[in-house]
């Protein structure tokens, strides 16, 4: 008989070992339906283990989890606040939306025996990012980020099928993704060299005391820069159109939804417990760094994606500037410019893996990439995904009564209490040019005749149902915001030590 409760008292672990144990399994599995089966158990067990962590630490508060009984700084700690518990229910609940989606996605768009080995990765890289954000260990994070990153690699590599271009975005995501990874453990090893400990706990303490330390300096700007590269922040941000454009749909969903955002988390808690024992050196980080990168992402993002017309790419440069939305939010260095970003952070994901979603389910209609063009008269020969996009279009644009809307409003909300006018101006501007390419697909979709092209395809249910559903979520959440909101001010609380 199995034990619940101590099934319950493993959690914190098992979110993150069940799917690294069943990625062999699924690969080994030479069904491709058998091999989905296991993604999908193994995505819906973390759900399952992230709510019930998200719910114990809302009523008994942080959960400290020990490897194999050994306390830190010796053991490998695993951390579930407010703030990991958040990431983990948004990264498994999303990674349960992107294994559905994936099961008619991959069989259109990858060959019948590499399906498995899409599966194993797949599970991979969902427990790689589970474990980066809730490991308490500086060098564990590097572990785990190097797991999500080289599965995420072989999944964009695996979308040669459809388009051999993919083997070159995969390989520069590779090769940029190493020297990422090599910034980051080049910094742990700086910090381990002075202060003798890689829990991250632990570190905050001593680093405190070393504010002054040229390694202890010179260790946080190397894992800043690489955190930056794995996050897609400009402009180390290179890698992510071409993966995104050239990998499977279901791989793009799941890209665009998790690997980003949990880099982007880690990055956040860096930057507020490390970082933030030295004050000189935050600002100089914040505000000379990450500030000017974010500007000039959103800018370069919003422009280069109204020009774009394939639009897998032109999606990617719009998750390039809405990625500067989120760091923006980070630069204020305030628990609301914080907590606006966990919230665009959670947004963000849903509106964009929905969109994915569509232009995926058109896509594998098409049997071939496309472009704005391909859109026209969408709505007459698939009304529901039509209907669907347009709804995440919006959001996207940041229309009342979407998740979008809820986004720009904290955000605005935060930069306005901060006095910043003019970064105020620069998040107006720039989501009224975002209209330029959002209406472009809006106009062609509803106002435009249909191709020869168009008139062939028709709504798959099988492909739209996640895509419907994350299209309800963008409306429930946007009239009905308290549950993101709420959870988003006690994440940023979490992290943010000063705000206490």
């Amino acid at each position: 008989m199995i034990d619940l409760i101590a099934i319950e008292n493993h959690l914190p672990a098992l979110q993150v070992v069940i799917p690294l144990l069943l990625a062999p399994v699924a690969i080994l599995v030479s069904l491709p339906f058998l091999s989905w089966l296991v993604a999908l158990f193994g995505s819906l067990f973390c759900l399952y283990a992230s709510v019930s962590l998200f719910f114990q630490v809302s009523e008994f508060g942080k959960i400290n989890y020990f490897m194999g009984g050994w306390l830190p700084p010796y053991g490998i700690e695993y951390v579930i606040d407010d703030a990991s518990s958040f990431m983990i229910v948004l990264i498994s609940l999303m990674g349960v939306f992107a294994t559905i989606f994936a099961y008619q996605s991959l069989k259109k768009e990858i060959n019948k025996k590499s399906q498995s080995k899409v599966y194993g990765m797949w599970l991979l890289a969902l427990g790689g990012l589970l474990g980066l954000v809730t490991t308490g260990d500086a060098f564990n994070l590097f572990v785990f980020l190097e797991i999500s990153s080289l599965s995420s690699v072989t999944l964009v590599a695996l979308g040669s099928k459809k388009d051999k271009r993919a083997l070159t975005a995969a390989f520069n995501y590779l090769l940029i993704g190493a020297v990422g990874a090599t910034f980051y453990v080049i910094g742990v090893g700086l910090l381990y060299s002075v202060t003798g400990t890689l829990n991250i706990a632990d570190l905050t303490i001593k680093i405190s005391e070393l504010t002054a330390n040229n390694s202890v300096k010179a260790g946080i700007s190397f894992i800043i820069i690489g955190l930056m590269v794995k996050a897609a922040i400009f402009p180390l941000h290179i890698w992510l159109p071409s993966a995104y454009t050239f990998a499977p749909s279901a791989v793009a969903v799941l890209l665009t939804a998790t690997a980003t955002k949990a880099a982007l988390y880690v990055l956040a808690r860096i930057l507020f417990t490390l970082l933030f024992n030295a004050d000189d050196f935050t600002v100089i980080i914040l505000q000379w760094v990450l500030l000017p990168a974010s500007i000039v992402a959103i800018f370069f993002g919003t422009i280069r994606a109204i020009f774009e017309k394939d639009i897998k790419k032109l999606l990617a440069f719009s998750s390039l500037s809405q990625i500067g939305y989120i760091t923006i939010g980070l630069t204020l260095g305030t628990a609301s410019g914080i907590m606006a970003s966990f919230i665009h952070i959670a947004n963000h994901s849903m509106m964009k893996a929905a969109l994915f979603m569509g232009i995926g389910a058109i896509s594998i209609q098409l049997k071939k990439s496309i472009n704005v063009d391909d859109l026209k008269g969408l709505s007459k020969s698939m009304p529901v995904t039509s209907i669907s996009l347009t709804v995440v279009i919006l959001s996207l644009l940041g229309i009342p009564l979407t998740i979008g809307f809820i986004s720009k409003v904290y955000l605005l909300k935060a930069v306005f209490s901060h006095g910043n006018w003019p970064i105020l101006f620069i998040i107006v501007l720039t989501s009224f040019l975002a209209l330029g390419y959002a209406w472009q697909m809006i106009e062609n979709i509803w106002m435009k005749q249909p191709g020869d092209t168009t008139l062939t395809i028709k709504d798959d249910p099988k492909i739209y149902i996640p895509l419907v559903v994350l299209a309800v979520f963008n409306i429930i959440f946007g009239i009905y915001a308290y549950p993101i909101v709420n959870s988003a001010f006690n994440a940023s609380a979490a992290i943010f030590w000063k705000a206490l």
